[in-house]
């Protein structure tokens, strides 16, 4: 290699390095040592090997890219200005405009700059995911690999490979920390993830201080045991030893590669001095002077040289240009020779469901056994997997009581050996379930997950991002409440229901009959932009006869009235799940009693409140005051539609162990109950 070539590499690596410290320091916040030590890093693979067209960054068979250490967000956002990132793929409207602008980069943190303090999905093209809490972009990446491996069993042929792209997470001594990122890297070693490399930045810094406070595991024998690829680049400064790695991963067929980079934090070199603050504050005027007097740096602020923007696009824009080109035409003449499947990939990454497929949506007689809502659940699960093809999830390791199997013969279970499959297990790993879940809707997968609703508990943090970046994951969560009886306490969810609402951007829906929960399912998959945690009964429970009450269309709007009275209400009955039909059997009571009582069905208040006000006055009157709201869980968040003077029946506590009709009658939710509160009122 000349020295000229030599030379603008190390330019291109020192930009990326000042942009971070110019871009903390103007900021007076932020983490500028580890995009200074992991600049070659990034840059080697960027450069030399990443898969990706600049001027499309929504390229579908684009190489992913996870920065899961989101706190060292300026490495991700100099690499996209440098790179010279569309805003928008070529074609679109916005493409001339770039990603991430130098003034984006002089606001770092501010307000309405893109460039957050840790990445935000949809603040701009190329930002991958939002990883902010550790681990998480690790799960993440998992769900990329996933959908990739699915992708490319699914549709690539013999004479069309499509879709094998990789993914790529750098990760840091927090995220390899973390529960999830142990959980993730034990799901992808079991599948034989090869597409998959993590990038480990060993610098053994946290923000405590050395990492032998509270860290001593041999992590590459971790890994080995895992059934990763582990290759070990001693110097971070050493380019062509990264080179190298990166070739035996892109070389690798079998298991997931983790590259073990020896860092020191704000340098990259292990054998400069150790600047531990440089992990979680700025470095300060004087700092910042001696670091770029060490890097041969006399350019200004914020400075990008011509060469390095030229030097980029001769390197990772003419390789990605010509990639994206190729891919083109070989995914026309692919269109031309397999038309359906062409057409169900358009609907896919436009992230539309198949026209009609609503009429897969089934319907259920009226049942006064009925069934399990769990149970109808996984009966509209399989008519609706039927017609949309991406619709693909699992369970961690409760299929069978979550009712979330695929049983089409054809589905099959998505393993090391058939990738095609399209019922996946996940193991008892809730919280990297859901992450996977949100890697592989990113990935434009319609995937559902699945697990008790107790333990959205161990997944709420993966639940959390979903709703923050827009993405329609479906959770099913089975066994609801105190109805699913012997387990006891621990597995009754009491507090769960509030605790899911109380999150921005999610529909929790809790169907009372079989048709509420296909209307669920259709409510659910017609979002684009928001998760939905549907919450499901273990005990079976009467599909309701709808020439007797109102149809379950209601359910589309969140809450609807299921049973009037002649003239205007003097009670107002509210309930959800199971304990509606309690509140059905109150009001037939309390109106042969002459007491005119209405019922509410409210299986989603979000749907609910997003109707016209004209509507939800038309549902419960201003002027009824007298209303009694009915769930097993606490009362928190319904006085909102009690009121100042409505009354609650639910749970106060914890549930118990014994059959459910016992519990029911123990906490005093039953019909006599609700005529009871009634009566008070």
């Amino acid at each position: 290699m000349t020295t000229s070539a030599i030379d603008i590499q190390q330019t291109t690596i020192n930009t990326i390095r000042t942009l971070s410290m110019d871009a903390v320091q103007q900021a007076n916040s932020g983490h500028p040592g580890t995009p200074m030590a992991l600049a070659p890093v990034a840059y080697t693979l960027w450069a030399n090997h990443l898969n990706y067209d600049p001027a499309n960054p929504n390229w579908v068979a684009r190489d992913r890219f996870v920065l899961s250490c989101g706190h060292a967000s300026m490495l991700l956002y100099s690499l996209l200005h440098l790179a010279g990132v569309a805003k928008s793929d070529a074609g679109q409207d916005g493409c001339d405009e770039a990603s991430i602008s130098l003034d984006d980069i002089r606001n770092f943190r501010q307000l309405h700059s893109p460039c957050a303090g840790h990445p935000e999905y949809g603040y701009a093209a190329g930002i991958e995911t939002t990883t902010g809490p550790l681990g998480q972009g690790l799960g993440n990446s998992v769900g990329m690999a996933i959908a990739s491996k699915w992708l490319a069993a699914t549709y690539d042929r013999t004479s069309f490979k499509l879709f094998g792209y990789n993914t790529y997470a750098i990760c840091s001594d927090g995220d390899i920390m973390e529960g999830i990122g142990c959980e993730a890297a034990s799901l992808a070693g079991h599948l034989e993830l090869s597409n998959l490399c993590w990038i480990y930045d060993d610098n053994q810094i946290t923000i405590e201080g050395r990492t032998e406070l509270a860290f001593s595991e041999n992590v590459a024998e971790r890994f080995e045991s895992l059934g990763w690829q582990v290759i070990t680049v001693t110097d971070a400064n050493d380019l062509a030893s990264l080179d190298a790695a990166y070739e035996r991963f892109l070389d690798s067929d079998d298991k997931p590669t983790l590259i073990i980079v020896k860092s020191i934090i704000g340098f990259g070199a292990p054998n400069k001095q150790d600047t531990s603050a440089a992990h979680g504050s700025p470095l300060g005027d004087a700092e910042i002077r001696l670091a770029k007097e060490n890097y041969g740096w006399s350019r200004e602020k914020f400075a990008v040289p011509q060469e390095v923007l030229e030097h980029f696009q001769n390197k990772l824009g003419k390789r990605g240009a010509s990639a994206y080109e190729d891919w083109s035409n070989q995914f026309a003449a692919y269109c031309a020779e397999y038309p359906v499947e062409a057409r169900e990939l358009d609907a896919i990454f436009a992230g539309v469901l198949p026209d009609g497929w609503e009429a897969s949506l089934p319907t259920f007689d009226a049942d006064e056994k009925g069934m399990a809502t769990r149970v109808s659940s996984g009966k509209v699960l399989n008519a609706v997997a039927a017609a949309i093809p991406n619709f693909i999830g699992g369970s961690a390791d409760l299929a069978g009581s979550n009712k979330s199997n695929n049983d089409a013969p054809d589905a099959g279970h998505f393993s090391a050996k058939y990738y095609r499959g399209k019922n996946f297990h996940f193991g008892i790993r809730e919280h990297v379930m859901a992450a996977i879940g949100n890697g592989m809707s990113l990935s434009r997968i319609r995937p559902y997950v699945a697990t008790f609703f107790v333990f959205t508990d161990y997944l709420r943090p993966a639940l959390r991002l979903s709703c923050i970046m827009h993405q329609p994951v479906l959770y099913i969560m089975t066994h609801d409440s105190i109805g699913l009886g012997e387990d006891g306490p621990t597995h009754q969810p009491v507090e769960h229901l509030m605790a899911c609402r109380a999150i921005p951007n999610v529909l929790v829906m809790r169907p009372a009959d079989a048709n509420e929960v296909s209307k669920c399912y259709q409510a659910a998959l017609s979002e684009r932009h928001r998760p939905t945690v549907l919450v499901l009964s273990r005990q079976d429970l009467p599909t309701l006869d709808r020439t007797r009450y109102t149809s379950a269309d209601g359910t589309l709007k969140g809450g609807y009235v299921i049973l009037d009275t002649d003239g205007t209400p003097e009670v107002i009955l509210m309930g959800t799940g199971s304990e509606l039909h309690d509140c059905l059997r109150a009001a037939h009571q309390l109106n042969t009693e002459g007491v005119k009582t209405r019922v509410v069905s409210m299986p989603c208040w979000e749907l609910f409140d997003e109707q016209s006000a004209e509507y939800r006055e038309s549902v419960l009157p201003a002027a009824v005051t007298k209303r009694v709201a009915v769930e097993a869980g606490i009362k928190m968040g319904w006085e909102r539609y009690l009121g100042t003077t409505g009354q609650f029946i639910g749970m106060t506590g914890f549930g118990a162990s014994a059959p459910s009709e016992v519990l029911y009658e123990h906490f005093g939710i039953t019909a006599a109950g609700i005529v009871a509160k009634v009566n008070e009122l």
